[in-house]
């Protein structure tokens, strides 16, 4: 997927999040027009069964109108505004569904698609998401990543091909996931919070066979650093600016 591509990686971190609002269909688009290698986003499940793409369990914070968003069918959903907190000039941006954002920017760029049912767990988000990557033949386009190995599981076990990344919380929290995640054939990266991702973290990865991709970036000091460490990738919400600390803007 990513054979040809410089390192580190340059995920577009809920789309390019720094210049418009994250998980809208604008954020991808710009993230695609920036010139990031790939991009990130987070997706569960409407009331109605549906994958939309928002990264918190309610719908407060991005659009201004309280909610769950595991209570709201996509009707309810779709009639949000998750642009105008952002800035007024994104007023009217919905909340996408997964198969719009395949629809309009699938296959331009690979995709990693976060498994966030973390409020509901036992729901069956990751199977209507595999519906939708089976859909748009995206197979070896996404990468699914979660902080719930379960999640990683069931992507095993219904789409074997297709890459799997281990999320770790920061410090302590994510001392067990960084510990299993070597050792384990559940994903094929460590994602690690970027204060985690000391030195010769990348090398021992490496040693195992597996990637470090490390969430979420935005300083230009912390991107040069990670370069020197060798990982293989980051998140950040300005791939722009990452590519200019790169140099890679030619």
């Amino acid at each position: 997927m990513f054979a040809d591509t410089p390192r580190p990686i340059i995920f577009a971190h809920r789309g390019a999040s720094a210049h418009a609002p994250e998980n809208t269909l604008a954020a991808f688009e710009l993230a695609v027009r920036q010139h990031a290698d790939a991009m990130e986003l987070d997706v569960k499940l409407s009331a109605d069964g549906v994958p939309v793409v928002i990264h918190d369990p309610t719908t407060d914070r991005t659009t201004g109108a309280p909610g769950r968003v595991a209570d709201l069918p996509l009707a309810t959903l779709r009639e949000l505004d998750a642009g105008r907190s952002f800035s007024e000039k994104f007023s009217g941006e919905r909340i996408p569904t997964l198969d719009e954002v395949f629809e309009t920017v699938g296959g331009k760029i690979p995709i990693n698609v976060e498994l966030t049912n973390y409020s509901t767990p036992n729901d069956n988000l990751v199977e209507r998401v595999v519906e939708v990557v089976k859909k748009h033949n995206l197979q070896d386009k996404v990468i699914f990543s979660s902080f719930l190995p379960a999640n990683l599981e069931t992507a095993a076990l219904l789409l074997p091909d297709t890459r799997r990344g281990l999320l770790a919380s920061y410090l302590w929290k994510g001392r067990e996931a960084r510990k299993r995640g070597w050792q384990s054939g559940l994903c094929h990266s460590l994602n690690p919070f970027y204060l985690d991702a000391l030195p010769g973290l990348a090398r021992r990865a490496h040693q195992k066979g597996k990637q470090v991709f490390v969430y979420t970036v935005n300083s230009p000091l912390v991107m040069r650093i990670l370069k020197a460490w060798d990982v293989d990738g980051i998140f950040t919400d300005d791939p722009a600016l990452a590519r200019r600390v790169y140099g890679r803007n030619g």
